[in-house]
C-alpha cells in the first residue's frame, strides 16, 4: 500500500512548481562528506542522492565501477537481494544506483513519516556500508553485460559511440566505456568490485544531498548517520588534464544498414569552464534547440538530409565532448558531413545573429523553471552542483548568466575554444544500399 503512495505523490511532485530558486543549506560531516539541502515541506517525502566520485574514469579494468555500483543492493553482511527489496517495498521507498564516466549515483527516494523514513534510511545505509558482493549476483550481472555488449555490436549509433569516445580522448580515462569490454569484463572479479568500494566509497569522497520534508536539524542527523557510516578514506586524486587535438581525425566503420551514423566532435567544457555561457547559448543557437536550431534548419529542413540532428556540449571534471551528431542515407552521408562541417565553420566564423540569440535566452531561461519542477530534479541539479563545487548561487544565478550573453562574447569563445578543422569524425554503416 505503502508504494502506491509513493507513486502517487511522485506524480504529485511533477506538478509541483518552485516559483524561485531553492534555499540550499551546506555543510561537512564530522566525516568528511559535503552536504547539501534543500527543505521543501509541501509533501511528506525526502529524496537523498550518495555521489562518489567512483565513475568509469577511476575503473582500473573497464566494468568495474559500473559493477560495483550495480552490486550493493545485491546482498549486505545482514540481508540478501530479496530482503533488501522487501524492506524498500515495505516503506515505499525506492533505491536506485547508477554509475557514468565521472561519478557513481545511489538514489533513495522515501516517505519523511518516521515510521517509514527510519527503516529506510536503515536499508539504506546497510546497502551502502555492509555490501557482501555475493557470488551469485556477481555472475547473474556479468552474465546480464555480456548480454549487453553483444546487442551494442547490433546498435550502430553505440558502435558510433564507443568509436568516437576511444578516438576523442585517446588514452585519457574519458576514452573507455563505463560497461567495460567483452576482454575487459571476463577479467574482472569479485576481489576487484571490493578493492574499487574500498578505495572510492568512503566518506571524503562523498558529496550528500537531501531534499525534502525535513528540518535543517533532522537533515544534520540524517547526514551524520549516512557518511558516518562509512570509512573517512581519502579524496579521489585529480584526473589528467585532457589533451587538445592536433588534427582531424575520420574514421569509417562499415555496418550492413541503409542508413549511416555520424558522429564528430572535439573535447569541450568542465563544469566550471570560464567560457561555459557563452558556448552553452552558442550551441543553443547552433544545434541544441531541436527542430529550430541553425543545425536542423540547414540539415533538416533546406536539405532534407536527415529527420534531426544536433550539437551539445557535456561537461564534465575534465574536458567533456562537444558532440555533433545526424543519421542520414548511405548515398548522402558525404553531403551531409559537408553540409554540417560547413554549418559550423559559418557558425565560428559569424556567430549568432542578435535575434537568434534573443530567441536562444528566452527559450533557455522560460524553461528553466521546469528543471526545478521536483524535488528530484532539484536534488539531481545539488548533486550535479555539489560533486563539481558549483557556487551555492548557480540556480539563483543561472538565468541572469544567460541574459548577459552577448553575441561578441559568443563569437570569441567560438573562435577560441572551438576548431572546425580539427574535429575526430565517426562514419558507421555504408554496406546497404
Amino acid at each position: 500500500m505503502l508504494a502506491k503512495f509513493s507513486f502517487l505523490f511522485t506524480g504529485l511532485l511533477l506538478a509541483f512548481s518552485v516559483s524561485a530558486s531553492p534555499q540550499i543549506e551546506n555543510w561537512q560531516t564530522a566525516n568528511g562528506t559535503q552536504v547539501y539541502f534543500v527543505k521543501a515541506q509541501e509533501l511528506p517525502m525526502l529524496d537523498i542522492r550518495l555521489v562518489f566520485d567512483a565513475g568509469a574514469a577511476r575503473d582500473p579494468k573497464g566494468g568495474v565501477a559500473l559493477l560495483t555500483s550495480s552490486m550493493l543492493n545485491q546482498g549486505t553482511k545482514n540481508k540478501d537481494t530479496d530482503a533488501i527489496a522487501t524492506a524498500f517495498d515495505d516503506v515505499g521507498a525506492e533505491f536506485s544506483s547508477e554509475s557514468e564516466r565521472d561519478m557513481a549515483v545511489l538514489s533513495l527516494r522515501t516517505l519523511s513519516k518516521a515510521d517509514a523514513l527510519q527503516p529506510a534510511i536503515d536499508t539504506f545505509v546497510d546497502v551502502i556500508s555492509q555490501p557482501s558482493f555475493p557470488e551469485k549476483a556477481f555472475d547473474r550481472l556479468i552474465n546480464q553485460v555480456k548480454t549487453s555488449l553483444q546487442s551494442e555490436k547490433q546498435s550502430p549509433s553505440a558502435i558510433a559511440d564507443r568509436a568516437f569516445y576511444q578516438q576523442l580522448y585517446g588514452d585519457h580515462p574519458y576514452s573507455a566505456m563505463p560497461i567495460g569490454t567483452e576482454a575487459s569484463i571476463n577479467e574482472i572479479s569479485i576481489a576487484d568490485l571490493q578493492q574499487f568500494y574500498k578505495q572510492f566509497y568512503v566518506a571524503n569522497n562523498a558529496v550528500l544531498v537531501i531534499v525534502g520534508d525535513a528540518d535543517i536539524k533532522q537533515a544534520k542527523a540524517l547526514s551524520e548517520k549516512i557518511s558516518g557510516s562509512l570509512p573517512a578514506g581519502k579524496k579521489a586524486a585529480a584526473l589528467p588534464e585532457v589533451e587538445s587535438l592536433e588534427t582531424a581525425q575520420q574514421k569509417h566503420l562499415p555496418y550492413p544498414s541503409s542508413q549511416t551514423t555520424i558522429l564528430m566532435g572535439q573535447p569541450g567544457l568542465t563544469r566550471d569552464d570560464p567560457d561555459f555561457f557563452p558556448l552553452y547559448v552558442g550551441n543553443h543557437v547552433l544545434g541544441g534547440s531541436g527542430l529550430v536550431s541553425i543545425i536542423s534548419d540547414e540539415i533538416r529542413e533546406k536539405r532534407g538530409l536527415s529527420y534531426s540532428a544536433y550539437s551539445y556540449f557535456r561537461p564534465m571534471r575534465e574536458a567533456g565532448p562537444y558532440q555533433f551528431g545526424l543519421q542520414t542515407r548511405n548515398d548522402q552521408a558525404e553531403l551531409a558531413l559537408e553540409v554540417l562541417n560547413q554549418t559550423l565553420v559559418d557558425f565560428v566564423d559569424q556567430g549568432p545573429t542578435k535575434e537568434q540569440l534573443t530567441a536562444a535566452q528566452k527559450n533557455i531561461t522560460g524553461g528553466f523553471a521546469l528543471r526545478l519542477d521536483s524535488n528530484s530534479k532539484i536534488a539531481d541539479y545539488l548533486a550535479m552542483m555539489g560533486f563539481y563545487q558549483l557556487p551555492l548561487d548557480h540556480l539563483e544565478t543561472f538565468n541572469s548568466r544567460v541574459n548577459a550573453v552577448t553575441v561578441d562574447q559568443i563569437k570569441a569563445a567560438y573562435q577560441k575554444r572551438i576548431h572546425p578543422q580539427k574535429m575526430v569524425t565517426i562514419l558507421v554503416g555504408g554496406d546497404a544500399e
